[in-house]
């Protein structure tokens, strides 16, 4: 009986949280006194991420390329893998995540994390992109989990770095070096995004959330399409939206004007300009007046003194629009009327950089001459 009473006591005893206590680990420093470390960067619109482990050299100056670092593929003595590649840093093998796709050293690279390994040489380096991004270190390394593999030069470094490190070098709206940087020596590679590409994709997804329920979204799309002149038909669907009851931009000015903008891009200027008359009763005092003064650019004339009446009609005898009308009517060579409206907005400048403008131009106008 003795015994049986005790074997319930230990078969009891397996059902309580204690008896995992042998398993549980607290928290400690990595192996070898590691750095675990991650660094993240914004190239263009697309995050890049790299989680690593950091070695330190450790008085082993002189010992840490070529030789803790052996040269190419060596076989560790673990793991499957005969012919390993370094980890790119310490214990856990190095990853790499990409948020869109990506050119390394101009060779494409399609979104994802990627596990991160180099063959070192100490005249080219290999990097290597591989789709094994959980397994230890590179004991388990294998070539067929390639995904790409480029080529770089190390480059000596300036100074000794004690502890591996990852950075960001040289960076462009659309491109970064990345540079891992140990001991005296640096291995750099370089990052390129397609910018057009990655913002339209971030345009077509956000479109599909919430932010595809207001206007001012699909006028934003359509507007970098007019200004970059990229992406025209897709564009102008982009526009048709904004301008449409359904989400309150049918009256706004700006999207008219934003699929005006589209289809004079797209060659259509007959058809631009007749969705610009739709737009001018929906423009307030600021936006006419610098809608006309965009068509004085463009030598527009009459077109420009169309719009600087409409506007002055719309707000008479205020500031904007009296120089609206000085400009619109220097335009088309009556200097005379022109001069009336400038110094009808003189006594109303706002300020002392308008004050001197508008007295620049009341004097262009007593010599005979053009303010536009």
């Amino acid at each position: 009986m003795k015994k049986l009473f005790i074997a319930i006591l230990l078969l009891a005893a397996t059902q309580l949280p204690f008896a995992n206590i042998a398993k549980a680990q607290l928290t400690s420093l990595p192996s070898g006194g590691n750095k675990t470390a991650s660094v993240s960067e914004w190239v263009g619109l697309t995050n890049v991420t790299i989680h690593y482990s950091r070695p330190g050299v450790k008085k082993r100056d002189g010992h840490i390329w070529g030789e803790l670092i052996p040269v190419g593929y060596v076989d560790q003595g673990f793991g499957p893998s005969k012919a390993a590649p370094w980890r790119a840093g310490a214990n856990e093998s190095t990853n790499i995540e990409f948020s869109t796709d990506v050119m390394i050293e101009g060779q494409p690279l399609a979104a994802g994390k990627y596990g991160f390994f180099i063959a070192y040489d100490p005249n080219e380096c290999t990097l290597i992109f591989s789709k094994n991004s959980s397994s230890w270190g590179s004991f388990f390394y294998k070539p067929e989990e390639d995904v790409l593999r480029v080529k770089v030069k190390p480059v000596p470094a300036d100074k000794s770095v004690e502890w591996l490190k990852y950075e960001f070098t040289d960076q462009t709206p659309n491109s970064a070096v990345v540079a891992l940087q140990w001991e005296k020596l640096v291995i750099p590679f370089k990052i390129e995004v397609d910018p057009v590409a990655t913002q339209l994709a971030s345009f077509r997804k956000e479109l599909r959330t919430d932010k595809g329920f207001n206007w001012e979204s699909w006028d934003q799309a359509a507007l970098y399409c007019a200004q970059n002149k990229v992406n025209l038909d897709e564009g102008l669907l982009w526009a048709d939206t904004a301008t449409s009851v359904n989400f309150g931009g049918s009256k706004s000015f700006q999207t008219w004007s934003t699929k005006a903008m589209v289809l004079d891009a797209m060659g259509k200027s007959d058809e631009a300009a007749d969705v610009m008359k739709k737009a001018l009763p929906y423009g307030e005092m600021n936006e006419l007046h610098q809608y006309a003064r965009q068509l004085l650019l463009q030598k527009k004339s009459k077109e420009a003194f169309d719009v600087f009446k409409i506007n002055y009609d719309k707000h008479p005898n205020v500031f904007t629009t009296n120089m609206g009308m000085a400009r619109g009517y220097s335009a088309i060579g009556d200097y005379k009327k022109a001069l009336a409206y400038a110094q009808k907005a003189q006594p109303q400048a706002p300020n002392q950089p308008n004050k001197v403008g508008v007295e620049t131009a009341i004097k262009k106008l007593q010599e005979g001459k053009d303010i536009n």
